[in-house]
């Protein structure tokens, strides 16, 4: 993973991985500088390793994980604003955002580490 570590205004720490899609609000200087790194920084996908299906929704998600034993977890405080999905046989949680367009590298990781061999994340 690469990118730049930037601090939200409520002092968390954030990875952003292309900062050149971010909004800076000056234009002219994200159009003049950067666009051949923006070439090189490419979107990850998510990529089910049996089937070579690449994971486009949360619902293909979902079927995937159900398939590898996990279920989805409808408690805690942030039931509203993400979906969760644990193991019975681990004390894994997997969460990602309700929204999949916030859906990124760093949930798609955690994905893959939780379970070896069966996930890969790939440029596009």
């Amino acid at each position: 993973m690469s990118g730049v570590w930037v601090f939200n205004k409520n002092g968390v720490m954030r990875l952003v991985e292309n900062p050149y899609n971010q909004s800076t609000g000056d234009s002219s200087e994200s159009s003049s500088s950067g666009g051949s790194q923006q070439q090189r920084m490419r979107r990850k996908i998510l990529v089910h390793l049996p089937t070579s299906e690449v994971v486009s929704s949360y619902g293909s998600l979902e079927r995937i994980l159900k398939g590898l034993g996990w279920e989805r977890y409808y408690y805690g405080d942030n039931a509203d604003h993400l979906l969760q999905f644990h193991k019975k046989t681990s004390i894994d949680l997997i969460s990602l955002p309700r929204d999949f367009s916030k859906f990124n590298s760093i949930h798609m990781y955690d994905i893959v580490v939780k379970n070896p061999n069966v996930f890969h994340v790939r440029d596009m």
